[in-house]
């Protein structure tokens, strides 16, 4: 009895077109690389490479446009949605986007993001919260947790002298220009595919007019945090998503229903 040999071959899994076949240079288990992905599916899923303009900040994503193949420019520390600014009222018909660590964003940065949120101008942000300065070595942060033990809080984070961490969409999403504000994580297979619509609406918002958008994605920092790639997804799911709870901020109403 003969048994039929063929093998039938279906693709399932390829490299967007928008994002460069490079290796990066993230450590290992960093999900950063995931929200790359994430941003190049999208940009390729809605026909936007040839228009789109990523901006860079200073952080562990400061070689983010060695990654994405569009055009990019890098910003100083903390200034990337004043550049974006720049950049969108001058080519108003371009997708203009930032990438920010919390380090970049929610602490030199802070001015900029309040006042381009409160101005409503109209670019999406992402925003990646890994609780730590990755780059200089994992001192803390504007969103070290409580009690999270850093290289310049070895201790933990004392409240009582250091303050609390800083809540950048809830802060973000009572300012009148912010049309949609959410936070997603990136720990899982589900909240992976909610981060990726979560992008996808960031850039409709921005393509229809409606204003300033803001996607937080908690994200792990296997090095500094001292764990396993495994051990960090864990990590942020027990203890970042209790503190930052993730959910829908501010959504405009003119893209409360859309469904991808």
């Amino acid at each position: 009895m003969e048994m039929n040999s063929q093998v039938i071959e279906e693709q399932v899994y390829n490299r967007p077109d928008s994002f460069v076949d490079v290796s990066t240079h993230y450590c290992p288990g960093c999900t950063h690389g995931t929200a790359h992905r994430l941003i190049a599916e999208v940009i390729d899923e809605m026909g936007l490479k040839g228009k789109t303009i990523g901006v860079a900040s200073v952080g562990c994503s400061v070689f983010a446009y060695n990654y994405f193949d569009v055009d990019f420019v890098q910003a100083p520390h903390g200034r990337a949605p004043a550049m974006a600014t720049g950049v969108k009222r001058v080519l108003p018909e371009r997708v203009v986007f930032t990438y920010q660590g919390d380090g970049d964003l929610a602490s030199i940065g802070t001015a900029e993001i309040v006042h381009a949120a409160a101005r409503g101008e109209n670019i999406s942000v992402f925003f990646l919260n890994n609780t730590n300065y990755g780059m200089t070595g994992g001192q803390m942060a504007p969103t070290t947790l409580p009690g999270q033990k850093t290289t310049s809080s070895p201790r933990g984070r004392d409240v009582e002298t250091q303050g609390y961490p800083v809540k950048a969409s809830e802060m973000i999403s009572t300012l009148d220009g912010a049309s949609y504000v959410v936070r997603r994580s990136l720990h899982d297979p589900k909240s992976i595919r909610l981060a990726k619509k979560a992008i996808r609406t960031a850039f409709e918002v921005q393509i229809r007019g409606l204003g300033f958008s803001m996607v937080e994605l908690l994200s792990t920092c296997s090095t500094n945090w001292g764990m396993t790639p495994v051990e960090s997804l864990h990590w942020l799911e027990n203890n970042m998503v209790p503190y930052f709870p993730l959910g829908d901020f501010k959504v405009h109403p003119a893209i409360a229903g859309l469904r991808f």
